[in-house]
């Protein structure tokens, strides 16, 4: 085994997964519960599921969904999605799709698995509130991500949440220096991010190895943001 591939073992053992943001009107509901399902079971109960509508009318399209009801249709399907994942038989008739009867074996570890929304506009900023346990902003810190964090925080009270009990992730793109990764760090600390990711890619590393010692310094730099 290389040496990369047990850093990732490593890292998956310790961290939990978490997906990108998921197209999920794009697809079949219970299909996606099951894989979710599965990939919880592998990571030991450590898995985030990120979803989103999309932008993308072609892909829509392409794939046989409609665009228009994306909205709708991911609501119902997060509401199901938590119903697949916590009882062992389902009769479910929404609008979109249709159970009698029907469960996934076996079960996933969290019940429910974690379902964060990626939210770029006011409806997904309210949906996000009222629906998910955490978010996914489409903008750096400042002004636009603290009225998009009220938004959120105002769905979820009027929904009878707590805002406090929502995550938020921000996201950085990786560079070399260490002080400048640490102070980016910092200001998405400072906005309220309860996680953060790093993306390495487009950044001239050319093998697994890189990527991996690029996300060492990573989390060494957030060491010294978080103390």
């Amino acid at each position: 085994m290389s040496v990369a591939m047990k850093a990732l073992l490593l890292v998956l053992a310790i961290a939990p997964l978490v997906t990108g943001v998921i197209i999920l009107p794009q697809r079949q509901t219970v299909l996606a519960a099951k894989q979710a399902a599965e990939v919880d079971l592998l990571t030991g109960g450590k898995f985030r599921l990120g979803v989103g509508i999309g932008w993308n009318r072609v892909e829509y399209q392409a794939l046989g969904q409609d665009f228009s009801t994306r909205g709708q249709r991911l609501e119902e399907q997060i509401t199901l999605l938590r119903r697949l994942w916590t009882e062992q038989a389902v009769t479910f008739s929404g609008t979109f799709d249709q159970i009698t009867g029907a469960g996934l074996a076996p079960m996933p570890v969290q019940r429910p698995i974690p379902v964060w929304v990626g939210a770029q506009s006011p409806p997904a900023y309210r949906r996000a509130g009222r629906l998910a346990d955490g978010w996914f902003p489409q903008m750096a810190p400042g002004p636009q991500l603290d009225e998009a964090r009220r938004i959120v925080a105002e769905a979820a009270a009027q929904a009878g949440r707590d805002p406090a009990s929502l995550g938020m992730e921000g996201r950085l793109r990786w560079q070399q220096d260490r002080d400048k990764l640490a102070a980016a760090m910092r200001q998405w600390q400072d906005a309220g991010a309860t996680h953060l990711s790093v993306n390495t890619m487009g950044a001239g590393l050319t093998t697994v190895d890189d990527h991996l010692g690029a996300l060492t310094t990573a989390a060494e730099a957030a060491r010294t943001v978080t103390g």
